[in-house]
């Protein structure tokens, strides 16, 4: 199988699904308002920030946005193959406006980062921000932000990611997700968080933990952050039309992607 094909076999999502969950979207789009006010080495470096020009203005549709850090290529891997295969399931399951052909790399001080409402992090184990950059993604997250946190697994790349994380939210607590919470039930209703991490690890028994960072610290309140440990969503995307992978935890990779951004979207 291949393209649009293959991944619905693998959501398990028929013609008469996509269309009952295309209405639900539509009605889903009059609640959503703009912000106020492993394909390693794609880039050269350590994941050079690609030259002036090469982002996408904002013109109202879609876009998912990469958030590039120095001196680390990580925040790349899965790029642009992860951004490809997700807008093109957005594209079909839903009727957002969402922008087909390309995607954004901005920085975390880039005030153009205020104009799209989801934001993604790839391999925070190696992320160490500057003040101007903990500012900037602090301001976004106030604003309305919503980031996701994903590929990243073994004790020293928590720690390192939690201290940056303080630096950016210095009185933020981080919690592990419950399966009712909602960013589990924004689109796909998912039924259990014991997803394996992809390849060897997963198959050697590690398994993604799922936690966030809520507005005020309160559960009851908006989920700012989420955070995929132990777990690269973002690779079981990028392979999901090569095989690499089971076919059970590729499903569930996307259920949370799309899970993600639509309750980014709506919350």
């Amino acid at each position: 199988m291949r393209g649009l094909d293959h991944v619905f076999f693998r959501l398990g999502m028929g013609t008469g699904a996509r269309s009952r969950v295309a209405i639900v979207i539509a009605i889903t789009l009059l609640l959503i308002l703009p912000l106020s006010a492993q394909r390693r080495g794609r880039f050269g470096g350590f994941g050079s920030l690609p030259a002036a020009g090469a982002s996408i203005p904002y013109d109202g549709q879609f876009t998912i946005v990469r958030l590039w850090y120095g001196n680390y290529g990580g925040w790349s891997f899965d790029y642009p193959d992860m951004e490809q295969t997700l807008t093109l399931i957005l594209n079909e399951l839903t009727l957002l406006p969402v922008r087909k052909h390309g995607s954004n790399i901005l920085r975390m001080d880039d005030p153009e980062l205020m104009q799209f409402p989801i934001a993604y992090l790839s391999e925070p184990g190696y992320w160490y921000p500057t003040e101007s950059e903990a500012e900037g993604l602090r301001t976004y997250l106030a604003k309305g932000g919503f980031l996701i946190v994903d590929d990243f697994h073994f004790e020293q790349e928590w720690r390192v990611f939690e201290a940056a994380m303080k630096t950016v939210l210095p009185d933020a607590r981080i919690d592990q997700l419950p399966l009712h919470h909602q960013v589990f039930n924004a689109f796909f209703s998912i039924k259990s968080l014991d997803v394996p991490y992809p390849g060897r690890l997963g198959e050697s028994g590690l398994m993604g933990e799922f936690y966030g960072i809520h507005e005020d610290n309160d559960p009851a309140n908006r989920l700012m952050v989420v955070i995929n440990y132990n777990m690269d969503v973002g690779d079981y995307m990028e392979h999901s039309g090569r095989g690499w992978y089971s076919a059970a935890p590729t499903n569930e990779a996307f259920k949370f992607g799309v899970n993600y951004f639509m309750y980014g979207l709506t919350h």
